[in-house]
């Protein structure tokens, strides 16, 4: 049995190995997505899957309520801004992330979650994986499946007057709905995307710049987009991309069929880089990567190289 170090101060010196630490894999926060909870099967199981990968990793699962229906009902209505703030309190008040954390989002916990990096970043995100998020947001709101009642009323009352007060503050998908259409009314009336994206005009509101910055301390972002999403529209979204009003259509395109694209570095987000995607980018910090299928199939085969790549590193 080791001595006290204080009772053989000579010895010490000759004899004394300092114990070394184990290390462990570096915490990770899981955000699910729109019509889902934390506590789902379907969450617990990739959470389980993980711990195979990373033995000994610690994992905590968002909610904006522990009763599981009614977490599943906060991803269609509720406040956008004030479910962050419930989060990054929820965050900080876990021991075991308080050295940091990795995270993945699904859907629009993607954004969430990158929502929270900008605004809060304490504990701070190392790595932060978004499958199919609305980055740049969205131009149609996402149909729903025929069973599922709460979904088709939160669609409905978005779509009858998305830019109301009303919509703004209650109704999740209306947050970041931006419609090319209608860009100053997405403007004027959105205080949740036009606030992460630092979209405002700087005579309206200056570009925040604790923003860039939060995003830029990431090591990587990485963007997973589903080749075949008609979830999101567009599913270029989740690279930063967005869809371009009708006037900035190329020559012979077709407004319904041959939706003109923006991509991410042709955005004045990213060429101005008023969030510091940019800089990000720079540093090699952005990666882009695609899932096969609709939104949120998630197979295996797309989600298991990045676990491995950018979750789980092992620090002391």
């Amino acid at each position: 049995m080791k001595l006290p170090l204080f009772a053989v101060p000579l010895l010490s010196a000759l004899y004394y190995t300092p114990e070394t630490t184990q290390s462990s894999p570096r915490p990770l926060v899981l955000w699910h997505g729109l019509g889902d909870s934390y506590s789902s099967p379907g969450m617990t199981q990739f959470a389980s899957l993980i711990e195979d990968i990373h033995p000994g990793i610690f994992i905590h699962s968002i909610y904006i309520d522990e009763v599981q229906d009614n977490d599943r009902k906060a991803g269609f209505y509720g406040n956008v801004n004030a479910q962050i703030e419930l989060v990054s309190d929820q965050l900080r008040g876990i021991p075991e992330l308080a050295g940091g954390f990795d995270a993945i989002g699904f859907s629009q916990g993607g954004q969430f979650l990158r929502a929270y990096v900008e605004q809060y970043n304490d504990p701070p995100v190392n790595n932060l994986i978004t499958f199919g998020a609305q980055h740049m947001g969205i131009s149609d709101i996402p149909i729903c499946s025929a069973w599922d009642l709460l979904c088709q009323v939160a669609r409905r009352a978005t779509k009858s007057a998305v830019y109301s007060t009303w919509a703004q503050e209650n109704l999740v998908q209306a947050q970041y709905f931006r419609d090319p259409n209608n860009l100053p009314a997405y403007l004027s009336a959105n205080h949740f995307l036009t606030v992460i994206n630092n979209e405002l005009p700087p005579d309206v509101q200056p570009r925040n710049q604790t923003y860039a910055h939060n995003l830029a301390s990431l090591n990587s972002l990485v963007l997973v987009m589903f080749l075949q999403d008609k979830t999101v529209v567009p599913k270029e979204s989740s690279w930063f991309a967005s869809e371009a009003p009708p006037d900035d259509m190329l020559p012979g395109q077709d407004v319904l069929s041959d939706k003109n694209i923006i991509p991410m570095k042709l955005q004045p987000l990213y060429r101005e880089d008023w969030i510091g995607l940019r800089a990000l980018d720079e540093q090699g910090g952005v990666v882009f990567a695609t899932c096969d299928g609709e939104h949120m199939q998630v197979d295996r085969a797309c989600w298991e190289p990045l676990v491995k790549e950018f979750v789980g590193e092992l620090i002391d």
